[in-house]
């Protein structure tokens, strides 16, 4: 406890400010101080870690090594300052919060519309603020503490990475009848052959479609990449193109009477889909609560067929 005598506690706010912002007017603006009061706190953090933390380098800011290692333990202290500082009860009802969510507009438009409805019945003081990342940069937000909870798959995700399932989901094609076979299937071979859409925030992204085909020692044309799940259905008539998507997100195939829907002509695993949360989060009561209205409203989706 002598160490902590030695500094004032507000001090590690800044300097996990400054260590996630790498400047100082950014640290300023998150914090909502004067540029000159967090350079001045800045001064102060170098001479008690006797380290400069931040160095200019080609023209930015950049962490040394001692600011890179204090960076976990940090996220992990006010963490736990945090939690420990909280009240043990949460009245979601009372509660007055901005969590920052990260997800696909697949999951937007699969899990948003009744999580709001949810939020806004039991919570009505509990604000989101949605952002769309790939699943490297969400992984990379939840460490920063950028972000409070990520949506999508996160096969490897780091120790400090909590990951909760949310719902099993397989993949479907989807083409226009016009160009497929009577029998309304495709042998391998002719899926191969025929133009891809292709679902990623990246051109060159290597989703699990890409990843099973690579395994499998296959490629396939990719003749159209697009980040926009809405609006890849609608490509797809009077055109030879085949989409492979998670099979919740097409509605009802009524509503596309010139499509059909089959099975990929090779094994495509399963898959689940999951929310993601840094473990400094675990213990927050107002987090928990907003883990469990999106497993409860994640519950209601389901496989269209």
């Amino acid at each position: 406890m002598d160490e902590l005598r030695r500094i004032d506690l507000n001090l590690l706010l800044t300097l996990h400010a400054l260590l996630t912002e790498k400047h100082v007017t950014r640290a300023s603006l998150r914090l909502h101080k004067s540029q000159p009061a967090i350079s001045h706190a800045l001064a102060q953090l170098r001479t008690h870690f006797n380290d400069p933390l931040l160095i200019r380098r080609n023209g930015r800011m950049t962490l040394t090594t001692r600011s890179q290692a204090l960076i976990q333990p940090l996220n992990d202290a006010l963490g736990s300052l945090n939690s420990l500082l909280c009240t043990s009860e949460f009245d979601p009802s009372q509660a007055h919060r901005c969590f920052r969510l990260s997800l696909s507009d697949y999951a937007a438009r699969l899990i948003l519309p009744p999580l709001v409805r949810y939020v806004r019945k039991w919570a009505p003081g509990i604000d989101l603020a949605i952002s769309q990342a790939s699943r490297e940069t969400m992984l990379a937000q939840l460490a920063d503490g950028e972000l409070d909870l990520a949506l999508g798959i996160f096969p490897d995700a780091p120790e400090y990475i909590q990951v909760q399932e949310l719902f099993p989901e397989e993949f479907v094609s989807l083409a226009d009848k016009a160009v497929l076979p009577t029998k309304g299937e495709l042998s391998l071979e002719e899926w191969l052959q025929r133009p891809h859409v292709m679902l990623a925030l990246r051109p060159d992204a290597n989703d699990e479609i890409e990843k099973t085909l690579t395994s499998l020692g296959l490629k396939r044309h990719i003749a159209l990449a697009l980040p926009h799940w809405s609006v890849a259905v609608e490509l797809l008539p009077g055109t030879d193109l085949i989409l492979t998507v998670a099979s919740r997100i097409l509605e009802p195939m009524c509503r596309y009477k010139t499509l059909r829907q089959f099975k990929p002509p090779f094994v495509l695993p399963e898959f689940t889909y999951q929310q993601a949360w840094h473990i400094r989060r675990e213990r927050d009561a107002a987090h928990r609560w907003l883990r469990q209205a999106i497993l409860t409203c994640s519950q209601s989706t389901k496989t269209i067929k």
